[in-house]
């Protein structure tokens, strides 16, 4: 995307633009929700059942996009409220940027991306056009002046990409993923590809590429351009992660049964958005609730594993031109600060009444309960967990008066827990399933957070041991480093015939590189020769699925990564 309707800033969207297309191709984008009304005293609403073991997808984070070219880059400090945790930030974990179209713009973005870096983010990036001497000219629909990468050209245009990545991780930032092009369903101000151009490119050239591979990016969710990939063996695998942007599409067409289906070891991601509009203030109130039940159906109905907003600085986004929070942004941040990377999204109660949303998360023994009233009066809400003790619990909210506001803490008693929902609010509860109190602020930076320590107790280690599917495994390493630190993140595939009940990855971390936490994983020791072995809810990995796992270390001044890696002794395939 390029244009909104808010300035003079360059290369950005004529309004009536993206509207003829929706028209075009018969959308109807939803501009508002509207809110039913209760009634004037508090309502109750069904019991919220929460099952802990009920595992969906892994998430990889909420975020947006800087873009210094068209609207500027962040300032240092809007650097930090985008991707700190703390109170009054949003928590952002994932960081999107242009890919430059030729070396002399590779730079632009670099300062937001290293800063991102630092505190733990994703950085991942998407291209706009090729270099100017790897596209032609041609006539679509009337368009004389049309885009398209030339034919001749798509191995050098892999190159390009290449070098953007390797650019990038030459000066700090390792790219998590690149992606093949931006809305090539929607270019008339960029390139266009069709859908065959898509998966020729896919089949013939992507897997040249270093690093893990975004497509199609469709500006609607258009299922004609990813069908054709996840329907194409080679195209698929070399494919990491299904893309798609959510403009005017609607929630009846956010499952994708043909991703269930075929996606097995890949991601989904959504990866561009502003909603419902670009043209009213992200404060306006209730509106900005609307940004909470759309965030609550892409996790739940379409089953993204992660959520990025276009400008991350806009009137209409979640940090205003001042660099604080925006209504938006407060309500973005009520999943960002607290639902982060490696949490799994588990099976809740999704509608218990009229206009509330309910979805949940979980990482080692904390449960994190995302829920949002949309209605005009308070409800009485009961969350029952599945397995649950009793247990301290914390929460914050959002309504018309407070941003992401710290509450008094209250208790969850044998897995049940009756709260008020605020009229027109949204509220994330936080708790354990161990008995314990979680703690009273939100994970501060680098923002992972850790399921277990690497010294935790012997009682939290899995509850089986390895048995059985000792097929081969493939192992994907991305390593961010800052000056003396680094964060790494491991996915795990299963690529043999037989589920593994039970695992333990080995590797040997370089010298100077010492573990200090980790997620979704027990870790020992922290250095040399380490073990990394499941916990007890991810143990079972069938053939074709894949766990995430990852860990923050410190480092004497080597960022070297691992050269190798066995799952239950068996060596894996390093991509």
């Amino acid at each position: 995307m390029t244009h909104d309707q808010n300035g003079p800033v360059s290369g950005e969207r004529r309004a009536l633009s993206r509207r003829s297309v929706l028209t075009t191709i018969g959308a109807v984008p939803v501009i508002t929700a509207t809110s039913a009304v209760l009634g004037a005293t508090e309502a109750a609403a069904a019991t919220a059942t929460v099952n802990p073991s009920a595992q969906r997808q892994t998430i990889k984070g909420f975020g947006g996009m800087t873009h210094a070219a068209w609207a500027g880059d962040l300032t240092s400090a809007q650097r930090d409220t985008a991707f700190q945790t703390g109170e009054g930030k949003l928590g952002f974990s994932i960081l999107r940027i242009p890919v430059g179209e030729s070396q002399a713009d590779f730079g632009r973005d670099l300062a937001t991306a290293k800063r991102a870096v630092e505190l733990g983010v994703t950085v991942f990036a998407s291209p706009w056009n090729p270099p100017a001497s790897m596209i032609e000219t041609f006539t679509r629909s009337g368009q004389t002046n049309a885009k398209r990468l030339r034919y001749d050209q798509y191995a050098a245009y892999a190159q390009h990409l290449n070098s953007f990545s390797t650019y990038m991780k030459n000066n700090g930032v390792n790219l998590y993923a690149i992606s093949v092009q931006n809305e090539p369903d929607y270019a008339h101000d960029w390139t266009w590809w069709t859908t065959t151009e898509m998966v020729k490119f896919l089949r013939e050239n992507a897997g040249s590429i270093n690093t893990r591979v975004m497509a199609p990016e469709s500006f609607q969710y258009v299922k004609s351009m990813s069908d054709p990939i996840l329907n194409d063996a080679t195209a698929l695998a070399n494919t990491d992660i299904i893309g798609a942007h959510l403009y005017g599409t609607s929630y009846s067409n956010f499952p994708y049964p043909l991703f269930k289906q075929k996606g097995a070891g890949k991601e989904l991601w959504m990866t561009e958005v502003y909603y419902p509009n670009s043209t009213d203030s992200a404060d306006t109130w209730p509106q900005a609730l609307d940004v909470g039940e759309h965030m609550h159906r892409a996790m739940v109905e379409a089953e993204f594993q992660a959520y990025v907003w276009w400008y991350i600085r806009r009137s209409y986004g979640p940090m205003r031109e001042d660099g604080q929070l925006s209504k938006r942004g407060a309500i973005m941040a009520q999943f960002a600060r607290f639902v982060r990377p490696g949490y799994v999204r588990i099976d809740a109660t999704a509608n218990p009444a009229t206009n509330v949303y309910v979805s949940a998360y979980r990482s080692g023994n904390t449960v994190v309960i995302v829920a949002i009233n949309k209605n005009t009066s308070a409800v009485s809400q009961q969350f029952s967990v599945a397995g649950a003790g009793s247990a301290g619990v914390s929460s914050w909210v959002t309504d018309g008066s407070r941003n992401v506001a710290p509450q008094a803490a209250t208790t969850m008693s044998n897995g049940s827990l009756t709260v008020t929902l605020p009229a027109r609010s949204m509220t994330t509860y936080v708790t354990s399933l161990s008995g314990s109190s979680p703690s009273a602020t939100p994970t501060v930076t680098p923002t992972v957070t850790p399921s277990q320590s690497p010294s935790e107790s012997p009682s939290q280690s899995p509850s089986q041991s390895p048995t059985g599917g000792t097929g081969a495994a493939r192992v994907a390493y991305t390593m961010n480093s800052w000056s003396n630190g680094f964060t790494a993140s491991i996915s795990i595939t299963n690529t043999g015939s037989s589920t593994i009940n039970g695992w333990t990855l080995a590797f040997t971390l370089p010298s100077g590189q010492t573990i200090t936490s980790g997620w979704n994983a027990t870790y020992s020791p922290s250095s040399g020769q380490v073990s990394a072995r499941n916990v007890d809810y991810n143990g079972t990995l069938a053939p074709g699925a894949t766990v995430d796992i990852g860990f923050q270390a410190s480092h004497t001044g080597n960022t070297s990564e691992p050269t190798s890696f066995t799952l239950n002794g068996v060596p894996c395939t390093v991509v």
